[in-house]
């Protein structure tokens, strides 16, 4: 028997996705209140915006949103004429992703209160602790990427 207990509250793979969860949640309430739009849309017009087009693979990729709920997001989208499917010149398979002009009206509406509710909650820490997080979950995510730490 070790001395070292597992105590969840303390596990920080569990804090991350518990914070991750928490904040998300609210975030949603608000795009849902606000525009309608759901985390998962929003995170696919985001990323269509920044891209310009943009297969659903590649959201997948960026997002690590399964393809399931990025498929059922572009469906949406594209319902309510925010997204076009276009042709991929690249692969005759897939379709590429593009904003309409609605769809680009959305993101200007949202990007703003997106970086204004992000400067509400990160405002309560100091330019250093915020750079100090982001570096670490870069970090993290090349480990976990790399996946040594993850091998027998």
């Amino acid at each position: 028997m070790t001395d070292k207990m597992l105590r969840l509250n303390d596990f920080l793979p569990y804090r991350l996705s518990f914070t991750t969860a928490l904040l998300s949640d609210r975030i949603a309430q608000i795009y849902e209140a606000l525009f309608d739009i759901t985390i998962p849309e929003w995170r696919v017009v985001a990323w269509v915006a920044e891209k310009g087009s943009i297969t659903q693979q590649q959201i997948c990729a960026h997002t690590r949103m399964d393809k399931v709920t990025v498929s059922r997001a572009a469906i949406a989208l594209t319902k309510r004429n925010l997204l076009q499917r276009l042709p991929n010149p690249e692969d005759r398979r897939s379709h590429l992703l593009a904003l309409t002009a609605a769809g680009q009206q959305l993101h200007a509406a949202i990007a703003p209160k997106a970086l204004e509710l992000e400067s509400r909650i990160f405002s309560h820490f100091s330019a250093a602790e915020l750079d100090g997080f982001r570096s670490m979950l870069r970090r993290i995510d090349q480990i976990v990427l790399d996946g040594e730490e993850f091998t027998p």
